[in-house]
C-alpha cells in the first residue's frame, strides 16, 4: 500500500512493527553538531568536549551507538533483510553496519538474530508432560481483544477437514518445513493472552509456527492507537464501542488464503466454505486420523489439478491453477510487502481479491477492498472511487475500518433475524395467530 506523509507519521507514532522497512525517517549528519551547538549558544568544539566529559564519547560515537541499538531492535523483532536494517538504522553501507554491530555487541547480525529466536523459544516453550512432540505457548496481546468476534469470523470460513472452530477454540492442521502437525488456540482465562498448543515433530519449526499464529490472531496490533485514530470518525465510533479491540484476522498460509479468496468470488461465505472443503478433500494430502484429517493443497498439488470437479466454474479453477503456477515459477511472491498489482495480472483476480489477500494473508494494516458492496453501503458511497476518498482519513489503519464496518453489517443482520423471529413467535402464540390454508393446499414439510 502506498502511504502518504501524514499516514507515515501516524504509523511512526504507533511504533507498529508491521511498518518496519516500509518507509524510513532520518536526519542528515552533515552539520548536525554545528547546528546543535549553535542552538545551545556554544561552539562546536566546546560541545564535543562536553560530550566526552559527561558521556565518555564523541557526538559521532553516541550517534553510532544509537543507530546500533535501533538496528538490534530491528534484528530481534523483525525478519527484515540485514541490508534493509542497515538502511533503516542510518548506516551508509552494509559493511559499516556489520562492523558497528560487531564492535557494539561482539557478535555479527546473524548471530544476534539466532540468539533472539532461541531466547523466544526458551522463554515461552513448555513441553506437554509425557508427549515430547506437544508444546504449549502463552502468547500475550495488548487489550482489549474481541475474542468472540475473531472466532466467529474464522468459524464462518473454516475449511472442513482442515480447520475447526468451537465457542472456545480454533484448531487446524499445519505444514512447515515439509512436515505436518496441528495447532489449537484458546483464550487464556486469567489475563490478556492466548494459549497455543502445538503438535509437531520438529522443534526447529516452533518459532515459525508461533509467528504465524500471532499473525492469524493479529496479536501485534495496538488497539489503543488504532481506536484513537479511527474513533474520530462518527461512522466507525458505534461499531468500535460495540467491539473494542476488534482485530483483522490473518491466515496460516498466504497461498491457502489466496485460493480461498478466489473460491469466494461472487458466492456466499457458506458456499465458499463448502467448496474449499471439497478442494481440500479431493487434492490435499491426508493428515493424522481424526476430525481434522486433511492438509490444504499446495501449489504443486493444484497447479495442474482438475479443480472443476470440486464444483468451481472453469474461470475460478483456471485462476487457482494460474496462481499456483505463478508461485511455483517465482513470478508471484506471496509474502508481506508484495505489490498487490502483481496479483491482478493473473486471470480472474481483480482489485477486491488482491486487497483482501493483502489484508488477511500479508497482514497489511492499510489494505482496503474499496469495491466491496457492504463497505460502500455502510459509508454511503455510490462508487469505489468515492469510498477511496472517504477512507483517506482512516489511513494507515483502513483494514481495521473494513473489519468494523463488516462487523456492523453482521450485527445488523443478526439483529434483524432476531427481531423477525421474535415477531413470528409472538404471532404464533396468539389464539388467532394460525393461518388457515386454502382448501387443497398442503403445508410444506408435511
Amino acid at each position: 500500500m502506498m502511504l502518504d506523509r501524514l499516514a507515515c507519521d501516524r504509523a511512526r507514532r504507533s511504533r507498529d512493527a508491521r511498518f518496519d522497512g516500509r518507509f524510513f525517517i532520518g536526519a542528515l549528519d552533515t552539520g548536525g553538531v554545528d547546528q546543535l551547538a549553535d542552538r545551545l549558544g556554544l561552539t562546536a568544539r566546546h560541545l564535543r568536549r562536553l560530550f566526552v566529559q559527561h558521556l565518555g564519547a564523541t557526538p559521532l560515537q553516541v550517534a553510532l551507538t544509537r543507530r546500533a541499538h535501533f538496528a538490534k531492535k530491528l534484528i530481534d523483532e523483525t525478519r527484515l533483510p540485514f541490508g534493509q536494517v542497515a538502511i533503516a538504522a542510518g548506516f551508509g553501507s552494509l559493511r559499516r553496519f556489520n562492523a558497528q554491530i560487531k564492535r557494539t555487541y561482539k557478535r555479527t547480525p546473524g548471530e544476534l538474530r539466532r540468539l533472539a529466536r532461541q531466547k523466544t523459544i526458551r522463554t515461552n516453550l513448555k513441553v506437554c508432560p509425557h508427549v515430547m512432540e506437544c508444546y504449549r505457548f502463552r502468547l500475550s496481546y495488548r487489550p482489549p481483544y474481541d475474542w468472540d468476534a475473531i472466532l466467529a469470523f474464522l468459524s464462518a470460513r473454516a475449511t472442513p477437514g482442515v480447520e475447526s472452530v468451537t465457542a472456545a477454540s480454533y484448531r487446524r492442521t499445519i505444514t512447515a518445513g515439509g512436515q505436518h502437525g496441528s495447532i489449537a488456540v484458546s483464550h487464556f482465562a486469567s489475563g490478556p493472552a492466548l494459549d497455543l498448543e502445538v503438535r509437531f515433530p520438529d522443534p526447529r519449526s516452533l518459532l515459525l509456527i508461533v509467528e504465524r499464529v500471532r499473525r492469524i490472531f493479529d496479536l501485534g496490533a495496538d488497539p489503543a492507537v488504532i481506536a484513537e485514530h479511527l474513533g474520530a470518525d462518527p461512522l466507525l465510533r458505534k461499531p468500535m464501542a460495540a467491539h473494542p479491540g476488534l482485530r483483522t484476522p490473518g491466515a496460516w498460509d498466504p497461498f491457502e488464503l489466496s485460493v480461498r479468496a478466489i473460491i469466494g468470488q461472487q458466492i456466499s461465505v457458506r458456499g465458499a466454505t463448502t467448496m474449499a472443503g471439497r478442494v481440500a478433500a479431493m487434492f490435499g494430502a491426508p493428515a493424522e486420523p481424526g476430525d481434522l484429517d486433511r492438509l490444504f493443497p499446495t501449489p504443486v498439488q493444484l497447479s495442474d489439478a482438475p479443480i472443476e470437479r470440486a464444483g468451481l466454474i472453469p474461470a475460478r479453477a483456471q485462476a487457482i491453477r494460474a496462481l499456483a503456477q505463478g508461485v511455483l515459477d517465482g513470478s508471484i511472491a506471496l509474502t508481506a510487502g508484495t505489490d498487490t498489482t502483481s496479483l491482478t495480472t493473473l486471470p480472474g483476480i481483480g482489485d477486491w481479491t488482491a486487497q483482501y489477500i493483502a489484508m488477511r494473508a500479508f497482514g497489511e494494516p492499510d489494505a482496503f477492498p474499496s469495491g466491496d458492496l457492504i463497505l460502500r453501503r455502510a459509508a454511503g458511497c455510490p462508487t469505489a472511487r468515492a469510498l477511496e476518498r472517504r477512507s483517506e482519513s482512516w489511513r494507515p489503519w483502513r483494514a481495521y475500518a473494513v473489519m468494523l464496518l463488516w462487523q456492523a453489517a453482521g450485527d445488523e443482520r443478526t439483529h434483524s433475524r432476531r427481531t423477525a423471529h421474535a415477531q413470528a413467535t409472538t404471532r404464533s402464540s396468539r389464539p388467532d395467530g394460525a393461518r388457515r390454508l386454502p382448501a387443497g393446499v398442503a403445508a410444506r414439510g408435511a
